[in-house]
């Protein structure tokens, strides 16, 4: 057998277990035996150690209160050197403290007024300004106040007015429900609309003309005069009743009765104008009569509610006319009187001229007689020089030759050799 495989043998491990056990018990007695007298040293140093440790702990308490005690006497007189130190120190300090608080301060002092009159200088501007801004402001209010006061009062005014208008127009009102007030304010309108055309009074229009003839005495309202002697008759109607009460209606229903009143109101008017027959008594007339509304909305109220109202009334001869219609026929007849005037004018100049042609014909007649006079004067006038210069002359020389003198000398005498101009003959001109 091999070594390996006897030791992995079961029979072989007792005895392996013997010899370990007895291989301890011989290592502990050897060791025992040399480790004997070591530890005898090692317990003698022990003691010795313990000794030494004791004595050391000893001389270290009193070396712990030797420095307890130096440590207390240091500390107080630290605390007393400290307390001094401090004394000393707080004393330098709030010396130099306030050494250096005075030139902080006057320092301080000086740059506060530098910056104080450098913030003057700055604010200076800002300041007028201000001032300026504030006058300005108070200019404002003081304008915006007035203004205010103003307005209000305007205001005020303006209601004022506004009441005296309604207090006018209320009068107004109640006054145009009389007829005579109405008759008068519609031939008042109508005089107004005839100058605005340009006509004259007792020129070119009449007012109440009477004619009269065997079925009484006719008066319309006026005669318009046209050229050639002819006449437009102007009768003013102003049924207005019924339409103040229509403006007055508080719903449709009424408001429309009355308009239907209003339109059989001038209705009625066109008949009774058209019984008159003007036409007739004035014969210089046309065959029809101009009735005036003086209002647009009269006629249109009476329109809109009879739409046959203006044919009814061309066919009776009556021709409706309101403020607008009746000032464009009323500036026909001024443009036509105007153009009759340019003719007789015309007439006028061409008679003027050949009266003044006449006249200018005769003049020159006299001034061609007056050169001729002169013509025969100037030749008279330098034969009588040419006879004085050879008969009259010499003589009177030799006898200032002969000593025979005056204190005036003898002038000589020129021709004239101008002649008279001539007037030019008709030919020429």
């Amino acid at each position: 057998m091999t070594i390996p495989e006897i030791l992995l043998s079961d029979a072989y491990w007792p005895w392996l277990m013997a010899a370990a056990v007895v291989g301890a018990a011989v290592g502990a007695l050897a060791v025992w035996a040399l480790s004997h007298p070591r530890k005898s040293r090692l317990r003698d140093r022990n003691l010795r150690l313990a000794a030494e440790l004791q004595t050391e702990k000893r001389l270290n308490e009193e070396r712990q209160a030797v420095f307890e005690q130096a440590r207390k006497q240091l500390a107080e007189s630290f605390s007393a050197l400290s307390v001094r130190a401090l004394r000393d120190n707080n004393e330098a300090f709030l010396s130099l403290a306030e050494e250096q608080f005075k030139r902080h301060q006057q320092a301080a002092g000086t740059d506060l007024k530098e910056r104080h009159q450098a913030i003057e200088t700055l604010m200076n501007p800002v300041r007028d300004a201000l001032k300026k801004t504030e006058k300005q402001i108070r200019a404002m209010e003081l304008e915006r106040k007035q203004a205010y006061g103003g307005l209000q009062k305007h205001l005020e005014g303006m209601a004022q007015g506004q009441k005296q208008l309604r207090e006018e127009t209320s009068r107004l009102v109640q006054a145009l429900r009389k007829p005579e007030v109405r008759g008068r304010w519609g031939e008042l309108t109508l005089r107004r609309l005839v100058e605005l055309a340009g006509l004259v009074d007792r020129c070119d229009f009449y007012e109440q003309e009477y004619v009269s003839d065997d079925e009484g005495t006719y008066r319309p309202d006026m005669v318009i005069r046209l050229p050639d002697d002819r006449e437009i008759i102007v009768d003013v109607k102003t049924p207005l009743d019924a339409y103040l009460d229509a403006l007055d209606a508080n719903n449709d229903e009424d408001r429309n009765k009355h308009l239907a009143r209003h339109a059989k109101l001038v209705r009625d008017r066109i008949k009774e104008l058209s019984d008159k027959k003007y036409w007739a008594q004035f014969k210089r007339s046309p065959d029809f009569v101009v009735l005036f509304i003086p209002g647009e909305q009269y006629l249109a109220a009476a329109l809109d509610v009879d739409h046959t109202l203006l044919e009814d009334a061309l066919g009776r001869q009556i021709i409706l006319a309101t403020p607008t219609s009746l000032v464009a026929l009323l500036r026909a007849i001024a443009f036509s009187w105007r153009q009759v005037s340019v003719i007789q004018n015309a007439e006028a100049i061409r008679s003027v001229g050949e009266e003044f042609y006449t006249r200018v014909s005769t003049l020159v007649e006299h001034l061609s007689n007056i050169g001729k006079s002169l013509d025969r004067t100037v030749n008279s006038y330098n034969k009588a020089v040419g006879s004085l210069e050879r008969s009259v002359l010499p003589s009177a020389r030799r006898l200032s030759d002969m000593g025979i003198s005056s204190h005036k000398e003898l002038k000589e005498l020129e021709p004239v050799e101008r002649l008279p101009r001539q007037p030019a003959d008709k030919e020429t001109s």
